[in-house]
C-alpha cells in the first residue's frame, strides 16, 4: 500500500499530462499511472499539425514526450502501470494496478482516453500514420487533392466523409447495402458530389506496407466473396470509438456508450473527489487540444475540492473546540 496522495491521475495522454502539470504546480505532488501506452492515441500519430505552439508541426510521440518532460519537471511521479480496479466507495480512494500495487488518494482524475475501433488487419496497424488514420479532423489536411476511402456506415463515417471532401475525393466503403447513419446525414452524403459509395464490401488488406505509404486496398465483396484491388491514397477508419472505462464499470456512472458522465461545464463526476478529463468523457470533439483543456479543468477542480475539504475540516474542528 502506498502513501495517501492528494491527486492520482489515471492515464497519460494530453488530458492526463496537462492535469499533472497543473496539479504539480499547485504543489499537490500528483502520481500518474501512465498505462501501457504512455501518451495515448497520439503515440500512433505521425504528424500533428493542428496543436497551437507547433507552427511547423510535430510528431505525435515527440509531442507526448515534451508533455511528459514538463509534467515531471514540476514534480509529477509517473508509474508505468494501469488501473485494474478502483474503490470509490471508501475514502481515501483505493486503486489497484495491473501490477498488483494498491494506491490511495484523496482525489482521482480519470484520463484514460478512448480507443478507435479498427478493422483488425495487420497492414492497418503497420500503415497507421502513413496513410491510415482514424481522425479526419487530425489528418484530412494532408490529403489535399488525393483519393481517399472512408470505412463505415454510421453518423461518424458520414461526418468524416463530408468533412474530408474539403480536401479530397472520397469513396465510402460499407459492408452492407444500406447506411446506419441518421437520415439527415445520409441525405447530406448522397447529395455530396465528391462522395461515392462502394456497397457490400470490406477491406481485407491495405497495400503499401513495403513503401510505408498507402497505395491501394483489397476489397472483398461480402455477397460473392470476390476480391478486387483499388488504388487509393489514404484510408480513414470511421467505425467508432470505445472509451477505456472497462475497469470503472460498477464503480463510476457511465453513459450508454461507456463514457464517464461529468457535470456540464466541469470535470466533476457524480462521485465527489473523482474527476474526468479528455476522451474518456468526450465523444464529440476527441482532439488533443480539447483533452488538454479538460485536463487543466480537472486539476483546478481537484485543487479547489481539496481546499474546500480542508477548510470544512478546520471549521468543524474550530466549532468542536468552541463547544469544549
Amino acid at each position: 500500500m502506498s502513501d495517501v496522495r492528494d491527486v492520482l491521475i489515471l492515464g497519460s495522454g494530453p488530458a492526463g499530462y496537462t492535469a499533472a502539470v497543473y496539479a504539480a504546480r499547485a504543489n499537490l505532488e500528483p502520481l500518474m499511472l501512465a498505462g501501457p501506452q504512455p501518451g495515448g492515441q497520439l503515440t500512433i500519430t505521425t504528424e500533428v499539425d493542428n496543436y497551437p505552439g507547433f507552427p511547423k508541426g510535430v510528431q505525435g510521440p515527440e509531442m507526448m514526450e515534451i508533455f511528459r518532460e514538463q509534467a515531471e519537471r514540476f514534480g509529477t511521479e509517473i508509474v508505468y502501470e494501469s488501473a485494474e480496479h478502483v474503490d470509490f466507495q471508501n475514502r481515501p480512494f483505493t486503486i489497484t494496478s495491473d501490477a498488483g500495487t494498491r494506491y490511495q488518494a484523496r482525489t482521482v482524475i480519470v484520463a484514460t482516453g478512448a480507443t478507435a475501433k479498427l478493422l483488425g488487419i495487420e497492414s492497418e496497424h503497420k500503415l497507421m500514420g502513413f496513410g491510415v488514420s482514424a481522425c479526419a479532423t487530425c489528418d484530412g489536411f494532408f490529403f489535399k487533392g488525393k483519393q481517399i476511402i472512408v470505412v463505415g456506415g454510421g453518423d461518424t463515417a458520414m461526418e468524416e466523409a463530408n468533412y474530408l471532401t474539403h480536401f479530397a475525393d472520397v469513396t465510402v466503403v460499407h459492408r452492407r447495402d444500406t447506411l446506419r447513419a441518421s437520415k439527415i446525414m445520409q441525405d447530406r452524403s448522397f447529395k455530396n458530389p465528391k462522395i461515392k459509395f462502394i456497397w457490400n464490401s470490406e477491406i481485407t488488406e491495405i497495400l503499401g506496407v513495403e513503401e510505408q505509404k498507402v497505395r491501394g486496398v483489397k476489397l472483398r465483396d461480402t455477397a460473392t466473396g470476390a476480391v478486387t484491388e483499388q488504388p487509393i491514397d489514404g484510408v480513414f477508419i470511421a467505425i467508432g470509438h470505445h472509451p477505456n472505462t472497462a475497469f470503472l464499470k460498477g464503480a463510476l456512472p457511465l453513459d450508454e456508450m461507456g463514457y464517464v458522465r461529468v457535470e456540464p461545464g466541469t470535470s466533476y463526476t457524480t462521485i465527489p473527489g473523482v474527476f474526468a478529463a479528455g476522451d474518456v468523457a468526450d465523444q464529440v470533439y476527441r482532439q488533443a487540444v480539447t483533452a488538454a483543456g479538460t485536463g487543466c479543468m480537472a486539476a483546478i477542480d481537484a485543487e479547489r475540492w481539496l481546499e474546500a475539504q480542508t477548510q470544512a475540516a478546520q471549521d468543524a474542528a474550530a466549532a468542536q473546540a468552541g463547544k469544549e
